[in-house]
């Protein structure tokens, strides 16, 4: 028997490492791929298979892609024309480029809101950053539909600001606040700014301050120091904070359904209908397959090309 000390036994002994090693990096990826296979996969799935089907009335509402013929051949009947439709009417068209235009309307403005907020709790004094992180944090320990509701209150004709603006004497009568374009622009922006205002912070928090002096020292003014050197340095949590701002965004429902009108369309509210009013189960599944793909592939593409910078 070779001695653990020798040249085989460190031979054998790395060798054991190694697998280990790959076992544990194994289980280490195979617990998220896992999670995404059961929580994402399997649903894509069904809802694909779904988008495929023609409605039928009963439970459920769609038929069967597997069907046995007279014959006694089984048959594979595929239904294209839900997605047909989405490109012939003219309303789920408007409703999807209606929900990217909010969507980028109001991830901007949190890109504009967010930025100075994350960058001033990064400049504060150690002992504030945590306290105005909560501060940030804070809204989620309310229910979502409660703040919602909230701003119903605030907005509509006998609420907060209008109340505060005739008692100032600046408006003669109250301003169609609720039920427009702008109620949901503020309402998505209200909801979604934390989620710009904390990867923003964790990359400016991580940014090496000794940056700035050195351009300072080279006689560039922070006004172009900010542009050349901060703003460039925070392009991934702008990018991620935007992703996590604008993709939930375009799929919202419950913002346009009680602060917006009849002319906020998105594709939340179509599918919302398709599903529960007209009980159209492969349309609705086929705008939420033509979602997915309109919001994932791009993403994906932008990814791969960044991965491509980084290598270069």
């Amino acid at each position: 028997m070779p001695s653990p000390f020798s040249s085989k036994g460190v031979t054998r002994l790395g060798q054991a490492l190694r697998r280990r090693l790959r076992l544990g990096q194994g289980a280490v990826a195979g617990i998220p791929l896992l999670w995404l296979t059961l929580f994402f996969g399997l649903p894509f799935l069904i809802i694909a298979r779904i988008s495929l089907s023609e409605v039928v009335i009963g439970l459920p509402p769609y038929s069967d892609l597997l069907s046995w013929a007279e014959e006694g051949a089984l048959q594979l009947r595929l239904n294209f024309a839900n997605y047909m439709l989405l490109w012939q009417d003219s309303l789920y068209f408007d409703a999807f480029t209606n929900s990217l235009r909010i969507a980028a309307t109001a991830t901007l403005a949190c890109l504009l809101i967010g930025y100075p907020m994350a960058l001033g709790i990064t400049r504060a004094r150690e002992n504030l950053r945590i306290p105005l992180l909560m501060l940030v944090i804070l809204p989620f320990w309310t229910s979502f539909l409660i703040r919602i509701y909230a701003w119903i209150g605030i907005l509509k004709g006998n609420g907060l600001i209008n109340n505060f603006l005739l008692w100032l004497g600046v408006i003669d009568e109250p301003l169609a606040l609720l039920h427009t374009d702008f109620a949901v622009y503020l309402g998505i922006v209200y909801a979604y700014l934390p989620f710009m205002v904390l990867p923003l912070y964790a990359t400016l928090s991580r940014m090496d301050a000794s940056l700035l002096e050195a351009a300072a020292d080279l006689g560039c003014r922070p006004v172009c120091a900010f542009w050349r050197v901060t703003v460039p340095l925070s392009m991934p949590g702008i990018v991620a904070g935007s992703l996590l701002v604008f993709v939930p965004a375009v799929g919202e429902f419950v913002i346009p359904d009680l602060l917006g009108g009849p002319d906020s369309l998105m594709i939340g509210k179509v599918l919302w209908t398709e599903f529960f009013n007209n009980r159209d189960w492969p349309v609705a599944a086929s705008v939420a397959v033509a979602l997915l793909a309109l919001l994932v592939v791009p993403v994906l593409l932008f990814e791969r090309s960044r991965e491509k910078e980084q290598d270069a």
